[in-house]
């Protein structure tokens, strides 16, 4: 039995999504229902995060990796967002053959910005966050979903939407704290060359924690890279019927 959280919904080719730090499956909103016009799909709540409990260590690979195995589709195209991203990117590189296109929506393989990898964000946002959550973690995250709509031209209705599915399941402290030393840590860039399925990336243009400016960098790593006009940190947000449009031209 799967330790994790999941849903199915739908018809068709099978699809995955995965969530970001701090959510939930819910955070797919508007374009879940889209998505279900073309794809069976998957939503999972990673560890402890909506409905899945948190389990010591659930965001180390050795840990994650078996539990989402368990949890998903033998095939189907996987959507990581943001941190789902980066768990994505880790799966599709341990399980090639169960992965037969990869869609990374406002997610990169190194989140924290390098002399040979300027476009992304500064190591101390992410300490600044590590910091605030021992002392008030819910105004921590609220930081950071404001953070995640900065710039959209829908930014007002995205953290609306944000904050209340945020605390409908609130995640774990641990798990938290887990994931964000994932995303402070985490350098996948090796993994890019070796993929042999399909990848995209899927940026906002206006995103201020995977900066648009990166999409060279990951297109000399073998990857195709879309950035949606308009859109901040949440592209399936910001448009969720031109999110959906594009995935559905893969089914």
């Amino acid at each position: 039995m799967a330790e994790l959280y999941r849903e199915t919904r739908g018809s068709g080719p099978d699809l995955v999504l995965l969530h970001g730090w701090g959510m939930h499956s819910a955070i797919w909103g508007p374009a879940l229902e889209r998505l279900q016009e073309h794809f069976r799909v998957t939503t999972i709540d990673l560890p402890g995060h909506g409905r899945s409990r948190w389990r010591a260590g659930g965001f180390d690979d050795s840990v994650l990796l078996p539990m989402l195995a368990a949890a998903a589709p033998e095939r189907a195209t996987w959507v990581g967002w943001s941190l789902g991203g980066l768990v994505a990117q880790a799966f599709a590189h341990a399980h090639t053959a169960r992965v037969a296109r990869l869609w990374l929506v406002a997610s990169t393989p190194r989140f924290v910005n390098a002399p040979d990898w300027p476009h992304a964000t500064d190591a101390d946002i992410f300490d600044q966050f590590a910091a605030g959550l021992a002392a008030d973690w819910k105004q921590t995250l609220g930081r950071f979903l404001a953070l995640q709509s900065r710039g959209s031209t829908t930014a007002r209705e995205e953290l609306r939407f944000l904050r209340e599915a945020l605390f409908e399941f609130p995640p774990a402290p641990e798990a938290l704290a887990a994931g964000l030393g994932r995303l402070r840590g985490n350098d996948l860039r090796a993994y890019l060359p070796a993929l042999s399925m399909p990848v995209r990336f899927l940026l906002g243009e206006r995103d201020t924690l995977v900066p648009a400016a990166v999409a060279h960098a990951l297109q000399r790593l073998g990857a195709e890279v879309e950035v949606m006009a308009g859109a901040g940190h949440a592209p399936h947000l910001s448009d969720p019927a031109g999110f959906a449009a594009r995935l559905g031209g893969a089914a």
